[in-house]
């Protein structure tokens, strides 16, 4: 029997990433600990910081967005950036600040809905929490400190209504998003309100899970003890010690190649990790990269986070966070004369994110020309509206790019009957030339998508090529 080959090394390392990191705090940890064996140092946001000609640096905020950058050795007035964007961000359902809910002797948790999620894949999956938890640390120089949180087994469970219940299930599916998709956590009963022997020290014995008479601005007001108790447990520390945190749900099934010859990636989150994941790559392969032309440009990337609710945030792409790196670079000595704008001016920008490929079963979704297939390629986005910024002068130095990396091209435009996403590209192509690109992939938003294993390369290798290169490739043609 013939075996399937072997799945592509690139698909395999991004599904990799992508099941360590359920949110975008992880994604930033997973990313730091990937730039720091690269040889990139760390550096602080809100602090003054020392940088070298031909360092390679990066600095974080929110623990939910990252800027990791080159500097070249020696930078000239003909010295521009070439920036890679992305959001780490995806839909999901996040607990509320108060989630504790009980009906008909279930445990339940209130969720919020994040971004625009195809909130029925979330029905019968098996579901965990993960996020950020600020903890007290008496004793400690810092009395306090955000640690990160994955519990790896499945918590949760958002049930379906039997189709025997309810016939018009099996022809379509409705629900009400406040009543009907609170997860369950487990069964009200002795057993369970039982503090005793459950979770070791971490649970004060005596605590019952109905309790009424409690401060409701404590932790124990707000959330299921026994909740409360898997995070300490998770963390090895006590209850009390829980101040607050962030927390979403997300599938315990792990990304995985897969397909009768592994040219599938079945995954969550691929929008837009993958982005993330092949950016980053690029950018530790270029920086181990030595020649004349790849010092010329400073190559940066920025990952945002809040791109899937609109950008709008101290760490999303409607922040200073792209204009803050500027003024960084401008008051080194040896761009301090050229100034902000006139360093922009000469700079361009990849936004990239993940496009739609022609789903068989709904062909007529899509515009004839204009519809990307998975393993096709890099994608480049337009739209006459602006909510892709491609343009014929970006689009062909991205044409340029791809041809010099042997990757081929596709495009992707809406239908004029339908309505078109966007991404963190038009927030930014006020301040710098921009494209939008991106990878094919089936289902966006649901909990599992489907992407092509062949398709990483090809993104891994645009983006190198793109960062060794660009300034060779922008000589090339000068609008204005």
């Amino acid at each position: 029997m013939k075996l399937p080959p072997t799945p592509p090394i690139d698909a395999v390392k991004l599904c990799d990433f992508i099941t360590s990191s359920p949110t975008p705090f992880h994604a930033v940890s997973n990313i730091c600990k990937r730039l720091v064996s690269s040889g990139f140092t760390p550096i602080f946001d809100r602090s003054p910081s020392s940088l070298s000609p031909g360092g390679k640096y990066f600095y974080t905020r929110n623990q939910s967005s990252i800027v990791a950058f080159t500097l070249p050795s020696q930078p000239s007035s003909d010295t521009y950036i070439s920036f890679a964007v992305g959001h780490l961000d995806s839909p999901c359902l996040k607990l509320r600040p108060i989630s504790k809910k009980s009906k008909l002797g279930y445990l339940q948790v209130g969720v919020e809905l994040y971004g625009g999620g195809t909130w029925p894949t979330w029905f019968d999956r098996d579901l965990s929490l993960a996020g950020r938890v600020i903890l007290s640390t008496p004793g400690l120089e810092k009395p306090y400190t955000s640690r990160l949180v994955k519990i790896n087994r499945p918590l949760l469970r958002i049930a379906h209504l039997p189709i025997h219940l309810d016939r018009t299930l099996g022809d379509s599916f409705q629900f009400n998003k406040e009543t009907e998709l609170a997860p369950i956590l487990g069964l009200v009963n002795d057993q369970l309100n039982s503090t005793e022997g459950l979770w070791g020290s971490t649970m004060d014995s005596g605590f019952e899970v109905e309790k009424e008479d409690h401060d409701v601005a404590g932790m124990m007001g707000k959330h299921h003890p026994l909740l409360l108790a898997a995070l300490a447990d998770e963390l090895e520390c006590e209850i009390g010690d829980i101040q607050d945190f962030e927390l979403s749900l997300y599938d315990t099934q792990p990304s995985c190649v897969g397909g009768l010859s592994n040219e599938f990636i079945f995954s969550p989150r691929l929008d837009n990790l993958t982005t993330c994941y092949s950016t980053i790559e690029a950018l530790c392969a270029a920086s181990e990269t030595t020649t004349t032309i790849s010092s010329e440009n400073i190559r940066c990337v920025i990952l945002f986070d809040n791109e899937e609710v609109g950008s709008i945030s101290n760490h999303g792409a409607e922040s200073n966070l792209l204009p803050g790196f500027v003024d960084k670079i401008c008051s080194l000595p040896d761009y301090r004369d050229r100034g902000g704008y006139n360093l922009l001016t000469g700079s361009y920008l990849i936004s990239a994110d993940m496009g739609h490929a022609i789903n068989p079963n709904y062909e007529n979704k899509y515009e004839t020309n204009h519809a990307p297939r998975l393993n096709g390629g890099v994608v480049i986005k337009t739209n006459a509206n602006q909510k892709y910024t491609s343009n014929a002068q970006t689009t062909f130095l991205l044409r340029r790019i791809a041809k010099a990396a042997n990757v081929p091209l596709q495009e992707f435009e809406i239908r004029n009957d339908s309505t078109c996403g966007s991404t963190v590209g038009p927030h930014l192509s006020t301040h710098v030339r921009t494209v939008d690109i991106g990878l094919a992939q089936l289902a966006m938003h649901s909990i599992r998508e489907t992407a092509g294993s062949g398709d990483i390369k090809h993104y891994i290798s645009l983006f190198l090529e793109y960062f060794i290169n660009f300034a060779k490739y922008d000589r090339e043609l000068k609008v204005d």
